[in-house]
């Protein structure tokens, strides 16, 4: 049993049905969970729902034979879809859920938010269910049902679809939110209580069992090529303000031999003796002035010889000052000529071909992006050449000066 929520579009209810599912399955027997596609928000909350690690499952950004190494194994587990079934990058929609379940051959479990329709959800789901013969829809689960009598119309529209369930509307299944998503699990301090009420109403409301009887592909899980660690020892900021890595990458990174130590910029510490130093995304701006009053962390990464790289949150640490939301400007580490700022915010998204001449991550990478925050200026030689989904020719992204290096971009994996 291993299969894949998905739905018709963003905002149908994925991740509470996905996290309904998962913990109450995780009380019976063990499951893992995965997500479709570049998330470092829900997977925090899918392993604290099972009890297991959660990676990510990227059909833009990884190859056939890594999808199937990560999802192997002998545990059955559930993936979560990100926006709609067949939605992905432009221009042909690469990277979508579907893509992802071609890739499996792994059954769709098609979650509707069926708030506002009744007959109407008829000519819905067979439409999606007959688009595209690859695709397995197996069945659906009603979501966001407003009555006895609204589900019994729903049902009667869906006479030859297997329903899996009904799960009625419920105040208790809301999740408070910000700019980048979801408020991350570690600052849930009820996180496990809304877990067991998400399990509760969910499992009560759905065939658990039914569910548990499909039938997924076994495929073998091949032999990917991994991302090579670029130091032995790798010294990795991770709490509140850094916390967005890709597990894939610390797995290769630990199984070609490097050491990985951990340290939290929010607790002041200072950087561990290592010979590469990873600030990855998260939420800095939330903790800027904390961060700024930090010295000796700050002090850390102006000392020694090891190579800096930060990502998104990570690089913006990394320059001269970063603006909150408020206007306030605060001192970060000064290692790059790097002015950020979140009190004029701009979406950047979407995913990223990218090539690095120089740096501690040299060649061709795929990767993301998707920030909030504007560059006031950044001075110096570029990290990335960059290209979007497309192919089209994107701005130079990031900077890189001499040991020190980062941009905007999330890396995902090589491009070849």
């Amino acid at each position: 049993m291993s299969f894949i929520i998905a739905a018709p579009s963003s905002g149908s209810g994925k991740t509470m049905i996905t996290l309904g599912l998962l913990r109450a399955i995780s009380r019976t027997q063990p499951i893992r969970a995965a997500k479709s596609g570049p998330d470092y928000i829900d997977p925090r909350f899918h392993e604290a729902a099972c009890g297991h690690p959660c990676v990510n499952l990227d059909a833009w950004a990884m190859r056939p034979e890594r999808l199937c190494a990560l999802a192997a194994g002998p545990t059955p587990m559930i993936v979560e879809g990100a926006m709609g079934l067949f939605d992905g990058a432009p221009p042909d929609g690469k990277g979508a859920t579907a893509d992802l379940a071609r890739i499996l051959g792994w059954p769709v479990v098609l979650v509707v938010d069926a708030g506002k329709m009744a007959g109407s959800v008829a000519p819905l789901v067979h439409g999606f269910a007959a688009h595209d013969a690859d695709v397995n829809i197996a069945g659906v689960i009603l979501n966001n049902v407003g009555s006895v009598r609204h589900e019994t119309m729903l049902r009667r529209a869906l006479q030859d679809i297997t329903i899996f369930g009904a799960v009625r509307r419920d105040a208790a299944l809301q999740q408070p939110s910000r700019h980048l998503g979801l408020l991350q699990a570690q600052e849930r301090p009820d996180l496990d209580a809304f877990l067991d009420q998400a399990a509760d109403l969910i499992g009560d409301q759905v065939d658990l069992a039914q569910l548990l009887a499909l039938e997924a592909r076994t495929h073998e899980p091949g032999n990917p090529r991994r991302i090579s660690p670029p130091a032995q020892r790798i010294a990795v900021a991770q709490d509140a303000a850094f916390a967005f890595t890709y597990p894939h990458m610390l797995a290769d990174w630990h199984h070609a031999g490097a050491e990985i130590t951990f340290f939290s910029p929010l607790a002041d510490q200072a950087a561990p003796a290592a010979d590469f130093i990873f600030l990855p995304g998260g939420y800095p701006e939330l903790h800027a002035g904390r961060l700024a009053g930090n010295q000796t962390f700050l002090r850390s990464l102006g000392t020694g010889a090891a190579q800096i790289y930060g990502e998104c949150g990570g690089y913006m640490c990394l320059g001269q000052t970063l603006t909150d939301a408020d206007g306030q400007h605060h001192a970060m580490a000064g290692l790059l000529a790097l002015h950020t700022s979140f009190a004029a915010r701009k979406l950047h998204l979407g995913y990223r071909e990218l090539h690095a001449a120089a740096g501690p991550l040299p060649g061709p990478w795929l990767g993301h992006e998707f920030h909030y925050a504007t560059t006031i200026s950044a001075r110096g030689t570029p990290l990335f050449q960059a290209r979007d989904a497309a192919g089209d020719i994107l701005p130079d992204m990031g900077l890189v000066d001499g040991r020190v290096a980062g941009s905007f971009a999330h890396i995902i994996d090589r491009a070849r």
